[in-house]
This record gives C-alpha cells, sequence and structure tokens, in this order.
C-alpha cells in the first residue's frame, strides 16, 4: 500500500513544474518499462498490482519491485484506463553538444513542436530510422510529459532529447542545416549527404524567422493535392525515410 506522500509525489509528476524539481518521470505499462529497464535510463521503483504477472526479463538494473491495489494504481496512472504497472524512472542529464558528438550523422531539430501526440510520433520515427538524438527549442512541449511518454511507446529509451537555445547552439555546430520550408528544394531531388541537421517547424508557426536565417539549405515536400497543409510528424517521418535513402544506395 501507498502513503499519502508517495501518492502525492507521484500524482505531481503529472506536470513539469514538479518532475523538473524532484527528477523523475513516469512511465506506464511492463512493455515500455521493460524498454527502459534495459537503457542508460535507471528506474527507481515499479509499482505494479498484486495480480501483475512482472514481465521484466534480461534486466540490466537491479530494480525495486512494490506491490499495490489497483485502487493506488488508479490514483498514480495519468490514463483513463490505467496499464498493469508505473515505473518511477530518474531524468538523465545527456552530454553537451557539439561537432564531434553530431558529426557523421543526422539529427533532428525541433522548434516549437507542441502537440504531445506529434512529440511522441517524431521521436518513434527518429527510433525508426536511427536516429538518436533529437535537439529540442527550450518552448517544445516537455518530452517526459505523459502523453509524449506514452506515445513514445518506449522509444524514447533509445533517444536522446536535449532542450537548449537552438538559435545559440546551431551556428557552433558547423553542420548542414537543412530546413522544412514551403518555399525550398523539392525533397524529392536533394542530396542529403552524410550528416547534418533537420529543423522541424510548430504545427501552426513553422520555424521561426531567426531559426530561417540559419538554414543553408530549406528544403519543401511538393504538394501534389489540395490539403492545406501537412502534420509536422508525417512531415518529420517523411524527411527521415529521404535522408535514409541515401544508406541504401
Amino acid at each position: 500500500m501507498l502513503s499519502k506522500s508517495q501518492i502525492n509525489l507521484l500524482k505531481s509528476l503529472q506536470q513539469k513544474k514538479f518532475r523538473r524539481e524532484h527528477g523523475f518521470f513516469l512511465v506506464e505499462g511492463h512493455k515500455s518499462i521493460n524498454e527502459f529497464a534495459n537503457s542508460p535510463y535507471q528506474i527507481d521503483t515499479v509499482y505494479q498490482t498484486y495480480s501483475s504477472d512482472p514481465k521484466l526479463l534480461n534486466l540490466s538494473q537491479k530494480i525495486n519491485f512494490q506491490q499495490i491495489s489497483l485502487n493506488d494504481l488508479e490514483k498514480i496512472s495519468g490514463l483513463k484506463t490505467p496499464q498493469d504497472a508505473v515505473a518511477l524512472v530518474k531524468i538523465p542529464e545527456w552530454p553537451g553538444l557539439n561537432y564531434d558528438t553530431l558529426k557523421k550523422k543526422f539529427s533532428l531539430v525541433l522548434d516549437g513542436v507542441q502537440d504531445p501526440g506529434n512529440m511522441g510520433t517524431i521521436i518513434r520515427t527518429a527510433d525508426w530510422f536511427g536516429i538518436y538524438n533529437v535537439i529540442c527549442s527550450e518552448d517544445t512541449v516537455d518530452v517526459y510529459n505523459p502523453k509524449v511518454v506514452q506515445a513514445t511507446m518506449g522509444s524514447l529509451s533509445r533517444v536522446n532529447v536535449h532542450y537548449t537555445d537552438i538559435e545559440k547552439l546551431i551556428p557552433k555546430i558547423g553542420l548542414p542545416v537543412y530546413g522544412a520550408l514551403l518555399n525550398g528544394r523539392n525533397i524529392y531531388n536533394t542530396d542529403f549527404g552524410s550528416e547534418g541537421l533537420l529543423v522541424m517547424g510548430n504545427e501552426g508557426n513553422g520555424i521561426r524567422p531567426a531559426m530561417e536565417r540559419l538554414i543553408s539549405k530549406a528544403i519543401t515536400i511538393p504538394r501534389l493535392g489540395e490539403a492545406e497543409s501537412l502534420n509536422v510528424a508525417i512531415a518529420t517521418a517523411i524527411f527521415c525515410s529521404e535522408i535514409k535513402r541515401n544508406t541504401f544506395k
């Protein structure tokens, strides 16, 4: 049984300010927890009901398990229908970013992406295409938001997500900067090479003018139909696919 203070702490992690204050976030469901259990992330405790099957195999770290009632699980879960377990996971501190850490590969740069579902899908997409650094403006939605964590389906355990002043960082990196813009070069006629940064903008406003000035190659996905716009997560998937197509040439 959880104490009142434990419940209050775990419930508070639904909010960004308390995640930052305590340095923890929540992961729900054994499938996702298993991904984090075999990753650089450190799990503090897994809370699961008495009838729950642990289902955590080949663990790379020692984990504390605490059995709780279904009532307590419902109190600490952020889901309408709670899954079988909730894990308390430590927020990591990733190494600093520079040319040496990002060279000879592609990384994503998110400029003000706000929707948790889009953020989660972008991280899953990055994981699928082997892109392991996502660099976010400071106003991009918090990656440890429970809705984002849930939407990544465990991919967050393999993708490093950094928050920084991207306008100051990008000029220091010294890599080609590709930007998803309406007035850019046709993506299907673009040779992306073997390294660079891909900037994706906010759902409603796109890439900010200050960021546009840092883009060395503006790229667009040509519109062939009548849709007004393309969802940022879908656009990111198309860009990642084209970037990685060079690998198979």
